[in-house]
């Protein structure tokens, strides 16, 4: 059982049996969240796609009072290493595979956007997980999609900053999951985009789970 809970915007908890992962997660300014960093529970590693401020958000502050290990590209973590944070929990990697870490297999994956983004392909107890960060539609979906046949996609629907739900319907056909969550929508007016649009463009495809900010999903 693998349990995804959103807290708003792009940041998702996905809780494995014996690992939890935050991706993105802006919290404390983020006025959709239900939840700010203090009241999170154990959090063994932190991925974060990309620097915008509303995806690194608390990061730093996470690794400093929890320990969690912050995995992201490399240039974001030479950031991390100017704020001090402890050296062995920092991780820097960049887009081409998937890696072991204590059983949860992580990866990143090409997005369209600015700031050294990325998609992220978390895989742990049998289940594979695509969380598409901030970006546009692009034709090698299909490839992560063939690739590493995610059971899940988490894919932005806001617009003007990101693909819209027409483009995130599109990127899921490409991918083809099982299950298709929209995120990154409804945060300010600009992305204040209608997730049921979405859902009725993918209808006899590919299930689509609309939650609010602190609802959770089981895998």
């Amino acid at each position: 059982m693998v349990k995804l809970t959103w807290f708003g915007h792009a940041a998702w908890l996905i809780s494995f049996e014996n690992k939890n992962v935050l991706i993105d997660p802006f919290l404390k300014e983020n006025p959709k969240s239900p939840i700010k960093p203090d009241e999170l529970g154990k959090i063994d590693f932190i991925i974060v796609t990309h620097s915008h401020s509303d995806h690194l958000g608390d990061a730093y502050e996470i690794v400093k009072k929890r320990g969690s290990k912050l995995i992201s590209l490399f240039e974001n973590i030479q950031d991390a290493e100017k704020e001090g944070l402890p050296e062995e929990k920092l991780i820097g990697m960049n887009i081409g595979s998937q890696v072991d870490f204590e059983g949860i297999k992580i990866g990143f994956v090409q997005a369209v956007h600015s700031a050294n983004c990325t998609g992220t392909v978390v895989t742990g107890d049998g289940v594979t997980i695509y969380h598409a960060g901030d970006t546009g539609l692009f034709g090698d979906m299909k490839l992560i999609g063939e690739v590493y046949k995610p059971k899940v996609a988490l894919l932005p629907i806001g617009g003007f900053f990101t693909m819209g739900p027409k483009e995130a319907a599109m990127a899921a056909r490409m991918i083809k999951p099982e299950i298709a969550i929209p995120m990154h929508y409804g945060t300010w007016p600009p992305i204040d985009s209608n997730p049921k649009e979405f859902q009725e463009l993918l209808k006899n495809e590919i299930k689509v789970p609309l939650l609010k900010p602190g609802e959770s999903f089981i895998v």
